[in-house]
């Protein structure tokens, strides 16, 4: 029996031991962690505040749209940003958001780049959909994209080198279509009437000029669908009445349509095929 406490106490004693050296490796192995994670932290700061990290031209910065990427002039003419600039400084979701106030740019998106330093910039540009002229005003024609974003027309050359305008021309002060434009935008893309121009000048009664010759639409209003499927329904008019024989299409009442001739006597629902 006394034999048995002896292995008893011994074995005691020997796992004693074990468990004080494991708990002494572990708390190496510790340190040694704390050690290392200090140093690499240290390293990178190093690393990170020496010059070579700065961005000192916008010949740094790369901003492009799909396959196309932009000249120093146009980064600088949408980009704010002052030289020399830490590269670790910078904060891109700020730099996208800026772009973003940009009226030429619809999206962005804002990366660092170590090597070689600099910022890789990715943008969505906006598309015009018609040129804007307030013959009130003498100023320079804008531009308009689908939304309603008035874009200027020196800055989208800027972006775009190769410009190309759009052929539909809006007539009458931004600040009264504005708030109407995505609506009738959106139900004259969509028509299969070829339109030219859409005259806002008088916001009782928009006119588009068509190859019908000139629409009557109104004011603005919840007819607007309908006051263009009927207008598709038109398209064959020019088939039975010449259009110079038309002085205009009134299409405020989509329900019962008048064909103005240069006559004094208006044409009640034209038929059409």
């Amino acid at each position: 029996m006394a034999g048995i406490v002896s292995v008893s106490q011994k074995y005691l004693s020997q796992r004693r031991q074990k468990m004080r050296r494991r708990q002494q490796i572990k708390i190496i192995q510790a340190i040694w962690r704390t050690i290392l994670t200090s140093a690499l932290t240290g390293g990178l700061l190093w690393v990170a505040l020496q010059p070579i990290w700065v961005i000192n031209a916008p010949k740094q910065i790369v901003m492009k749209s799909g396959n196309q990427l932009f000249s120093q002039a146009a980064i600088q003419s949408v980009l704010v940003i002052s030289y020399p600039q830490s590269l670790w400084r910078i904060q891109p979701h700020d730099i996208a958001n800026s772009l973003k106030q940009q009226p030429t740019i619809a999206q962005a998106t804002v990366s660092r780049r170590l090597f070689p330093p600099g910022l890789n910039i990715e943008i969505q540009k906006r598309v015009p959909v018609a040129i804007t002229q307030n013959p009130k005003k003498q100023s320079s024609a804008d531009l308009l994209d689908g939304t309603g974003v008035l874009i200027p027309l020196e800055k989208y050359a800027l972006l775009n080198p190769n410009i190309k305008l759009p052929s539909l021309k809006v007539l009458g002060t931004p600040e009264q279509y504005r708030p109407y434009w995505s609506q009738l935008y959106l139900s004259l893309s969509q028509s299969s009437v070829k339109i030219m121009e859409i005259d806002w000048q008088d916001p009782t009664n928009i006119i588009l000029k068509t190859e019908l010759g000139n629409i009557h639409l109104g004011a603005i209003s919840p007819q607007l669908t309908e006051q263009i499927k009927v207008l598709a329904q038109m398209r064959y008019l020019s088939a039975k009445i010449a259009s110079s024989q038309i002085n205009y299409i009134d299409l405020t009442n989509p329900a019962s349509p008048l064909v103005h001739l240069n006559q004094t006597k208006p044409e009640l629902n034209p038929q059409t095929p």
